[in-house]
């Protein structure tokens, strides 16, 4: 998703909040009026400024969780602005139905000797769908002449087809007349000689590289000749590299339950989502990181500060926190913080402008992996660390050594849950499936975390994390955080 689809998704929740709250004093002024039917002379009812604060307030609230609970705040650009049109007037309608059940079911309740005239909610009702189909009228319009002007840049397709020319023409004319997507590049069979202005780019194994070069958005896939092991790789490639996947018809038959349907202007395709960590999805988890880091460091103050000078007085040549290289989403190198826990001299030193083979902690650290490794590689937990400090057994029995981690968390280099960092030469062995473990930031604690952790080899552990990718939800996050105090505390 572009940063712009977000930025002016996240627009829409202010404006749809300001909309409904003026509504209710626009509609307040209207009713004033005497003679807004001929011939009818209406008796004033209104309220007053104050009380109509409350109402206002609660209906504009009510509004916007309607709108959010329902998609209408999708991330994701519409092709189809009468659908989102009928969709602003059938969540107004459900507003209105429900506002008006809460005012006049409650009234004797909560505020007896206040009423809000039943045309001021009619006024407010149609004065939104008005203001809300204008609002985003004006925000569509400035986000198009944006990407017209090259501002912000139009979403990239690569397309897979071997469609005959009169239904590729068709194709190519409806995603150009498209104002949200370019083709990128094509793969057919054969180079068409009529595509003048987009690149032939071959084969799909040259899909790989460009999507390392991080210039494609989203893959169509047309109609082919491929066979499920080609279909295979092309979907691995893009849940590896969050790249959006969509088909037309039939071309996929090992498709699995996570599909949806969508438009590209007005051609009809299917895609299959690589994670519900899309959208709002990666809004809201980006806000249980930021409120569950800053509450986790508070809590933990004291407890930073004792094993702070624990460490300081049991090794006091090196840092309190140790800063260890590791790999985070889209392969990104980042440091890691965690409490120090073995001997200075003995710690590891990418993060503090060593290099690999100046290095002599990791040198000795690769000798012990090869005598003493306990886990099957990638994954390593040497027996009987000789490096190990004093202070080492309680720190690691409650996984304390991970509390500097919230500052990570709130740097935005890791999520509370998520897959597990790895180091970059752990990285090194992934095999193709395992690398869509960087789709996503590492995490300070994971699926295996609470599920057999000890017991897990890699292959276990990334099989445990893919799902993680693919069910997300708040409820299971929820639920790993409540299980990883669960574990911590009953370890022996």
């Amino acid at each position: 998703m572009k940063k712009h689809e977000i930025t002016f998704s996240l627009l829409k929740i202010p404006l749809d909040f300001t909309v409904v709250f003026g509504a209710f004093f626009i509609a307040r002024k209207i009713r004033l009026a005497t003679d807004l039917i001929p011939g009818v002379s209406l008796p004033i009812q209104t309220i007053n400024t104050h009380e109509l604060l409350y109402f206002s307030f609660f209906g504009a609230i009510l509004y916007v969780l309607l709108f959010a609970t329902h998609g209408l705040y999708s991330i994701q650009i519409s092709s189809s602005k009468v659908k989102e049109f009928l969709d602003i007037v059938r969540y107004a309608f459900y507003w209105f139905l429900f506002f008006s059940l809460w005012v006049f079911l409650w009234k004797w309740i909560l505020y007896q000797d206040v009423e809000i005239p039943r045309l001021i909610i009619l006024f407010t009702f149609i004065l939104t769908i008005l203001f809300t189909t204008l609002g985003r009228i004006i925000l569509n319009n400035i986000q198009y002449f944006l990407l017209q002007k090259g501002v912000i840049t139009k979403r990239k397709l690569v397309l897979i087809h071997n469609k005959t020319d009169k239904k590729l023409k068709e194709l190519y004319q409806d995603i150009s007349d498209s104002k949200i997507y370019t083709i990128l590049w094509y793969i057919h069979e054969k180079k068409v000689s009529w595509v003048k202005n987009t690149p032939y780019l071959g084969s799909i194994w040259e899909l790989e590289k460009i999507f390392k070069s991080k210039q494609c958005d989203e893959i169509l896939y047309i109609d082919s000749d491929y066979g499920k092991k080609d279909l295979f790789y092309i979907w691995e490639l893009c849940k590896i590299f969050g790249i959006r996947y969509r088909y037309i018809t039939h071309s996929f038959d090992i498709t699995r339950t996570n599909t949806t349907l969508s438009l590209i202007n007005k051609t009809p395709v299917i895609e299959i989502l690589n994670t519900p960590l899309e959208n709002w999805g990666r809004v809201l988890k980006r806000i249980l990181d930021i409120v569950g880091g800053c509450v986790g460091l508070i809590a933990s103050l004291p407890l930073i500060i004792v094993v702070a000078i624990l460490i300081k007085i049991e090794d006091p040549q090196g840092p309190i926190i140790y800063k260890n290289r590791r790999i985070g989403q889209s392969g990104e190198l980042f440091d890691c913080f965690k409490f120090r826990y073995l001997k200075w001299k003995y710690c590891t030193k990418e993060s503090y402008n060593t290099g690999e083979n100046d290095d002599e902690a990791l040198q000795y650290e690769k000798e012990l992996i090869k005598k003493q490794n306990s886990r099957k590689w990638p994954l390593y937990k040497i027996q009987d660390d000789p490096r190990k400090t004093k202070i080492w057994a309680f720190i690691e029995k409650y996984s304390i050594d991970e509390i500097p981690q919230f500052f990570n968390v709130l740097k935005g280099d890791m999520s509370l849950v998520w897959p597990r960092p790895h180091q970059p030469r752990e990285v090194k062995k992934y095999e193709q499936y395992q690398k869509r473990l960087l789709t996503i930031k590492p995490w300070m604690t994971w699926m295996a975390q609470v599920h057999w952790r000890e017991w897990n080899n890699f292959v276990k552990e990334a099989k445990l994390d893919i799902f993680y990718i693919e069910n997300w939800s708040i409820l299971l996050d929820i639920k790993i955080l409540l299980k990883t105090f669960w574990t911590i505390l009953k370890r022996k």
